[in-house]
């Protein structure tokens, strides 16, 4: 059976707002994200509810900080059973390593697999002004392979991508690097903060092999049927 490359990302601030939408659209995404607003409101318990459902999570909180605290803190993101989480690229090669090895560790000592640490390099909302700002490369893609090049040094098995950066990374990195994809609009939507998009289906041809997608289906009047079409698209 086909894996559903859809990651719905839950981006309401309540759990009973994330149950419903969820158990709306289930069956036609291959998994949820949990990411900050969520999980400050409603902590890691709606990481549980939705395991319960038998839903996959991939848990977007970004861990950034000295190696011990992220190996840590990925721990007990195992031991909450998600099969994603993200850390910040520009944390360094130590905490790195630190987050994938814990991520090994962990999922060792509970008897089930590992979740797919990946590397978030640049946010998709960055663009040149922005990388300027903070004192980087003010090129998007130049420093997207820098830090992507430096994840997979530090053993990291996938990364987060913009998808503009989807095709340049594939023929960079190794084969078997998971590139998970934000930034995905239909066409539809109103203007936002993201700046560098395509489509679901430009994503996927480009190599993207997961796509988060959130305000096309959760802002949409019938987010079920705006899931269902997303994926009828990729058919």
């Amino acid at each position: 059976m086909k894996r559903n490359p859809i990651i719905a990302a839950l981006d309401v601030p309540t759990a009973g707002q994330a149950l419903e939408l969820a158990a709306q659209i289930a069956s036609c995404v291959g998994a949820f994200k949990v990411g900050s607003e969520l999980f400050t409101s409603a902590g890691p318990d709606i990481v549980r509810r939705l395991r319960d459902l038998g839903a996959r999570v991939f848990l977007d909180l970004k861990f950034h900080d000295i190696p011990n605290t992220v190996a840590r803190a990925v721990a007990a993101a195992v031991r909450l059973d998600v099969q994603m989480l993200t850390v910040h690229t520009s944390g360094g090669f130590e905490m790195l390593r630190a987050a994938e090895e814990s991520a090994h560790r962990a999922a060792q000592e509970l008897g089930r697999d590992a979740p797919l640490v990946l590397g978030v390099t640049v946010l998709t909302s960055a663009d040149a002004n922005t990388l300027a700002e903070i004192g980087c490369d003010p090129s998007p893609a130049r420093q997207v392979e820098r830090l992507a090049q430096l994840a997979v040094r530090a053993g990291l098995r996938g990364l987060v991508c913009s998808p503009l950066e989807i095709v340049a990374l594939r023929q960079l990195l190794p084969d078997g690097v998971q590139l998970v994809v934000p930034g995905i609009r239909t066409g539809s939507e109103s203007p936002d903060d993201q700046k560098r998009t395509l489509t679901p289906r430009e994503a996927l041809e480009a190599g993207a092999d997961w796509l988060v997608i959130g305000r096309p289906i959760y802002a949409a009047p019938d987010p079920r049927a705006a899931a269902e079409r997303i994926l009828a698209a990729l058919d």
